[in-house]
């Protein structure tokens, strides 16, 4: 039965731990050990009964989905959302600056740092959109 425990820790890998998580946990380590031990009732060996239950078991997205659990809080989302917007806008404008620095420090005649800037002005442009995704998707 140490491959059914193992089976569904793995299936909750990446839920966060809550208390609820834990019951349904717990209930479909239970229904699985249940499962097992009808199978093995009707004649199969232990090891055909464990590989029979873990494959009628199905997908668990369903149930995460149901019960919302692998769903972050919305309000740190848009928060954490918001902070990589403004870092990534002062991230920005601070290498513009150094590249324009450094192209009138070093070489004045020829303007190079436009290539710079516009791949610079990229990331936050992502951001934004990232930002902007989120906004939309907590409404």
């Amino acid at each position: 039965m140490n491959r059914i425990t193992e089976f569904v820790d793995k299936l909750f890998e990446g839920v966060p731990e809550s208390e609820q998580a834990a019951q349904i946990k717990d209930e479909i380590t239970y229904n699985l050990v249940e499962k097992v031990a009808d199978l093995m009732e009707d004649g199969k060996s232990e090891e055909d009964a464990v590989n029979k239950a873990i494959i009628e078991f199905g997908d668990i997205d369903e149930i995460i989905a149901e019960l919302e659990v692998a769903k972050p809080n919305t309000k740190k989302r848009r928060a954490l959302a918001k902070v990589n917007l403004g870092f990534s806008i002062w991230g920005a404008a601070l290498l513009i600056i150094l590249f324009i620095v450094v192209n009138i420090l070093y070489s004045p005649d020829v303007l190079w740092c436009i290539f710079p800037i516009f791949a610079v002005l990229w990331w936050p442009l992502a951001m934004f959109y990232f930002w902007y995704r989120r906004k939309a998707e907590d409404k």
